[in-house]
């Protein structure tokens, strides 16, 4: 009988001692991959994760729901009424109300709200938009993003002493102060300073590329009108080919520009689509669908055995930018005057208007996507989320 006892303890030790080897190799794995239209569900537990702590986090995510109307077309209309001139140029939805998902090692150990609606995305899309840039790259359709943009695109975009000056990487920090009309919208009208008035930012003196950060939606454009030069094919086929069915994506996730947006590309009518939905348009999607597309970010571009974009993009995208510490190739960083603090530094995010984001930690394999979270409790989520690690 102590024999057999003996034989017990030492298989329990034995059991006990695959099960930690087993639950060490889970925590450390970065290998799950959602196959198209599902997803593996993992308890905190198993994810190393404290549920207790996790769920608060989940509480705190629907409890301050983005106080803006659910009626994106007022909430965006009242936001940007400073600005002369504006109007909803492009399409517009209504939105749901909060939703999320969080991953560890690929695999979800939360969600909550309708994550399968598909709803606006707004300032998101610049990341996805960036995505598209590093695509070009990594296929040598632009040489070296030191490159001037004027020798890839001759059309008079680019013209003059200060445009000409203006590479790809000032146009992806938002550094370039582009200067100009697109689609009938000007630069200096898009998010103009709070001081002075139409005459002040028309005449106002321009800042050279590189020196000066300035988020504005025009110059962003000018990017998207650029890359569509470039690839000679609109933007979302780019983006559906190269990225988003190669990760599993719904088919139910859409890109838009404006009305006034197309242009003649090979004798055929294309819309260069918008970086951002302050005037309408963007990218339209689910919450799954970031949490993909997050997923591959957070794996360094690689989907299973397949590298979809170089890791060097990913590394570059996330190196801060001069005039501008937060920020990276339309990536937010961790860092500098947006720093959230008691959050790890090496945390970089895509944000959009209305409290959409796209969180991503790959040193312990996390990812928060948050949707219609009030924009300022974005740090205070996030904290809890990394509070629930063990």
């Amino acid at each position: 009988m102590k024999k057999y006892l003996t034989l017990l303890k030492r298989a329990a030790l034995t059991l006990s001692f695959l099960f930690s080897l087993s639950l060490c190799a889970y925590t450390q794995s970065a290998s799950y991959f959602p196959p198209r239209g599902q997803w593996e569900t993992v308890t905190p537990k198993k994810a190393g994760m404290d549920a207790a702590r996790l769920q608060k986090a989940i509480d705190f995510a629907q409890n301050n729901e983005y106080s803006g109307d659910r009626d994106l077309r007022i909430a965006i209309l009242k936001s940007f009424a400073h600005e002369p001139y504006h109007e909803i140029a492009g399409p517009v939805k209504e939105r749901g109300g909060p939703a999320g998902i969080i991953l560890k090692n690929g695999y979800k150990v939360a969600e909550w709200g309708d994550v399968n609606r598909v709803d606006m995305t707004f300032s998101v899309t610049k990341s996805y938009l960036s995505t598209v840039a590093g695509l070009a790259r990594d296929e040598g359709l632009i040489a070296d993003v030191k490159d001037k943009v004027s020798d890839y695109v001759w059309d008079g975009t680019f013209e003059g002493e200060h445009n000409s000056q203006i590479n790809w990487e000032h146009l992806l920090q938002q550094n370039s102060d582009w200067s100009g009309d697109l689609f009938g919208m000007r630069d200096w009208a898009d998010r103009p300073p709070r001081e002075g008035g139409i005459d002040d930012w028309k005449m106002r003196e321009f800042n050279e590329p590189g020196s000066v950060f300035e988020y504005n939606d025009v110059r962003v454009n000018v990017l998207a009108y650029a890359l569509l030069q470039v690839w000679r094919r609109p933007l979302p086929q780019v983006l559906k080919e190269k990225v988003m069915d190669p990760i599993g994506a719904s088919t139910t996730w859409r890109w838009y520009g404006y009305g006034k947006s197309w242009v003649n590309v090979d004798a055929s009518q294309v819309q260069s689509v918008s970086g951002g939905g302050h005037s309408g348009g963007g990218v339209f999607i689910n919450t799954e669908d970031h949490a993909r597309f997050g997923l591959l970010f957070m794996n360094q571009g690689k989907w299973k055995d397949k590298q979809i974009i170089s890791t060097e993009w990913i590394q570059q995208a996330r190196v801060p930018s001069v005039a501008m510490e937060s920020y990276g190739y339309m990536w937010w960083l961790n860092k500098g005057p947006r720093k959230w603090e008691g959050v790890p530094e090496h945390l970089y995010y895509a944000a959009g208007f209305g409290g959409n984001f796209i969180v991503i930690d790959d040193k312990t394999n996390l990812v928060i996507v948050t949707r219609w979270l009030e924009p300022a409790k974005i740090g205070e989520m996030v904290k809890l989320v990394s509070e629930a690690i063990k």
